[in-house]
């Protein structure tokens, strides 16, 4: 378990890593790096080069226990940045541990499998870092997809790959992800992996999952953010929830408050949203 500092610097290309040299006026070094998590230019689809260069020219400044969370898409009132999770000296109120799971095949992507080898790889991350499940307050991971050519090697293998739609298998790799952060949190029960993947059955969810995935990657990258167990020794403080759906400000508005409540102010918002699905059935029903 390692205590652990919080950065955050405008990138002026997904290839930037200048603000390695800000860190460093910080009084840390690239050695000192958890988790570099970043948003970069690209469309943030299935053929975003732009997460690819950002992970390839960080990766070889970071140490390998290291892991890097790159998402596309900058539009609107985003801008390409990066944050860094950083080992302190001392007690920040924070604690966080990274680590990844194995490579997995293009058939395993977006099933039963992946979920679960998430869920033991988090559990074992938990085990060794010392922290509680009910400590933790965020689990960002950065998953893999199936490009074309992955159907395509999926089908010449005799086997019938889990989607056909390259940008639906980023969301069902994303959702058995969230279902093994949601397993290992204790937040489902280990008998509704199989139907919560199976279509036509009630999904289920985790409040403490983000998950985002990429074609640059066959494995998943997972950064773990907790409480530390003496937080009243930092200065950082960790405050979660969940939304109902993107326009969800009520539950926004209730942490700025507790937040101001204990004359804090905000370092760090990671979020992750999406448009209500009933509002889409309904948009779908009107074009109909």
């Amino acid at each position: 378990m390692a205590a652990v500092d919080v950065f955050k610097y405008r990138t002026s290309s997904p290839a930037d890593t200048s603000p390695l040299s800000r860190l460093e006026k910080e009084g840390y070094s690239a050695a000192d790096v958890v988790a570099v998590v970043g948003k970069t230019e690209g469309n943030g689809c299935v053929n975003d080069f732009s997460r690819t260069l950002s992970s390839h020219v960080w990766e070889s400044k970071i140490p390998s226990s290291a892991v890097t969370v790159f998402s596309g898409g900058t539009e609107g009132v985003l801008s390409p940045h990066v944050t860094f999770l950083v080992r302190s000296k001392q007690r920040t109120g924070l604690v966080a541990c990274s680590g990844q799971t194995r490579d997995f095949a293009s058939q395993e992507i977006g099933t039963e499998t992946q979920g679960r080898e998430i869920a033991a790889t988090i559990s074992e991350m938990l085990n060794k870092a010392g922290i509680q499940k009910e400590a933790v307050h965020l689990v960002l991971i950065k998953c893999p997809l199936l490009t074309s050519t992955d159907i395509e090697q999926i089908r010449a293998a005799g086997q019938t790959p889990i989607t056909t739609d390259t940008y639906s298998s980023m969301a069902l790799s994303r959702y058995a992800s969230a279902i093994g952060i949601a397993l290992a949190l204790d937040e489902i029960s280990a008998e509704k992996v199989s139907t919560a993947l199976e279509s036509g059955h009630e999904a289920v969810w985790s409040s403490r999952a983000s998950c985002s995935s990429g074609a640059e990657l066959q494995n998943c990258h997972i950064m773990i953010l907790a409480a530390d167990p003496q937080e009243q020794q930092g200065q950082l403080r960790a405050i979660s929830g969940h939304m109902e759906d993107a326009m969800d400000a009520r539950v926004l508005l209730e942490m700025l408050d507790q937040i101001k409540a204990e004359n804090g102010k905000v370092v760090q918002v990671f979020v992750k949203a999406e448009a209500d699905p009933i509002l889409d059935m309904l948009g779908q029903q009107l074009e109909g």
